[in-house]
């Protein structure tokens, strides 16, 4: 089920990355649902989408402990 989560949680960020206000409250709610283990693989997705839309780069912050 948690899998089925992180999934659902990646095609939604991939979804919303046109928009960087919506692409941060998505990675928000995504760090309240997932386990550990799976915001450590959500990281290294995140950093993808940000190298190719740069404009995401803002919502890394989110993303530091």
């Amino acid at each position: 089920m948690a899998r089925a989560m992180f999934e659902y949680t990646k095609t939604i960020l991939s979804k919303v990355s046109f928009d960087v206000n919506l692409f941060c409250k998505e990675v928000q709610k995504a760090l309240q649902r997932l386990l550990p283990y799976e915001i450590e693989e959500l990281k290294i997705y995140i950093e993808s989408l940000v190298s190719q839309n740069p404009n995401l780069n803002q919502c890394l912050i989110y993303l530091k402990p």
